[in-house]
């Protein structure tokens, strides 16, 4: 998917960039992170401002956000949900609840909603296995879940 830049207000990278107290590639993860929570993901156009900006290949750039998890390419959603499927989740039923999500959000882990308000992951463990099955929106916590409770949770995230 390619961006034009005339489409893209890049402001908010220039700005971004000025703020840096180091330039180059040791500005590049910061920089990334902080362009990534404007846009909620890093848009081609913005990549090639940062690259210009900071005077590095694009190629480092893309090794960069390719090499980490953090960075996403492709838009994402206003929420997260992150489902646990770690083995007391596994157990207790987290496998149901991932259905749930899927079928109500109807996309598979991995994918956003088409009105970009989720974005669903699966994770091996949230560190709440007292909570089993249990799943995150953006930084809350919902434990001890069926797939009935779901719908509940997602009506909370507007």
């Amino acid at each position: 998917m390619t961006e034009h830049v005339e489409a893209l207000d890049l402001a908010p990278v220039e700005r971004i960039i000025a703020a840096q107290r180091v330039t180059g590639r040791a500005a590049l993860i910061p920089v990334l992170q902080q362009v990534q929570d404007h846009y909620r993901y890093l848009p081609e156009a913005v990549l090639e401002e940062i690259a210009r900006r900071l005077r590095l290949p694009l190629s480092v750039i893309y090794g960069v956000v390719t090499f980490y998890a953090q960075f996403h390419l492709t838009p994402r959603g206003r929420h997260t949900i992150r489902s646990c499927q770690g083995t007391a989740c596994h157990v207790k039923g987290g496998k149901a609840v991932l259905g749930a999500l899927q079928r109500a959000l109807a996309i598979r882990s991995g994918e956003t909603t088409p009105d970009l308000r989720f974005t669903l992951e699966t994770v091996a463990c949230l560190g709440c296995c007292f909570l089993a099955p249990a799943l995150m929106v953006d930084d809350q916590y919902f434990g001890k879940l069926t797939g009935r409770d779901v719908e509940s949770v997602l009506e909370q995230f507007s």
